[in-house]
């Protein structure tokens, strides 16, 4: 057998998401069976995630990676953020894994507040933390993706992998889109993305890709009161311009 065959290839399980973004070859080019109940699930998921989360009034999305340890220093940073919103008011929504969403879910309950985890069916499971009032689990991650944005106030960062980063710059698309206003991402650990912030500086502002108000989206906080003050000073905002647009 040859390295890099199909015989080779590791067998994973497949999820609902593969199917519906692969489209195999030789399929009728009319809507399928298959495709139908594919719509269908994608509208349950949402249909759920409405009712589930429907009473949260104020929230803040926090994120950051699933493989901190509890013994790492953000990780204690994370909880203290979490008890630190979870008191001003704010329920926590993270991805309901471990490390600094275990960590921010875990700070919420410190404080009494609503602590929610959305997590995701992934090829290999990834268990939700044991520090949830309300766990939903999706098996598609756009829709996973609005409730992450739909419900919260703002989004709070700490240093991730490719899912963090990903939610960063979809949640920086979204605003310089004004496809939501008034939405605070706030970094947490500010050395830690220097590399990121001098690389946005200096390849795409500096050629014109972005404009320097694209760039001062991004909100820097060392601790948990400069988070939450940047926090209500957004959220108060945000209120401010949807009362003016309902009247």
């Amino acid at each position: 057998m040859e390295v890099g065959s199909e015989d080779n290839l590791p067998v994973k399980p497949r999820t609902l998401d593969e199917d519906l973004l692969s489209w195999p070859e030789g399929q009728d080019e009319q809507l399928s069976e298959h495709d139908a109940r594919l719509i269908e699930s994608v509208a349950a998921e949402f249909a759920a995630g409405f009712a589930a989360l429907r009473r949260i009034r104020r929230a803040v999305t926090i994120l950051g990676s699933a493989r901190t340890p509890r013994s790492d220093p953000e990780y204690a940073l994370a909880r203290e953020v979490g008890a630190a919103l979870g008191a001003a008011g704010y329920a926590v929504i993270t991805g309901g894994g471990p490390g600094i969403m275990e960590a921010a879910n875990r700070g919420a309950q410190d404080a009494g507040a609503l602590s929610v985890g959305c997590n995701i069916e992934l090829p290999h499971e990834q268990a939700s933390n044991l520090h949830l009032d309300i766990s939903l689990t999706f098996r598609h991650f756009f829709v996973r993706k609005v409730m992450l944005v739909r419900y919260a106030s703002g989004f709070v960062f700490f240093p991730g992998g490719y899912g963090t980063l990903d939610e960063l710059f979809e949640a920086l698309t979204l605003i310089q889109t004004e496809k939501v206003r008034y939405f605070p991402v706030v970094l947490v650990g500010g050395p830690r993305w220097d590399g990121l912030v001098d690389w946005l500086s200096s390849e795409l502002l500096v050629r014109g890709r972005i404009d320097s108000d694209d760039l001062v989206l991004l909100r820097y906080a060392s601790g948990p009161d400069e988070v939450r003050a940047i926090v209500d000073e957004q959220h108060a905002r945000t209120q401010a311009y949807y009362g003016r647009q309902a009247s």
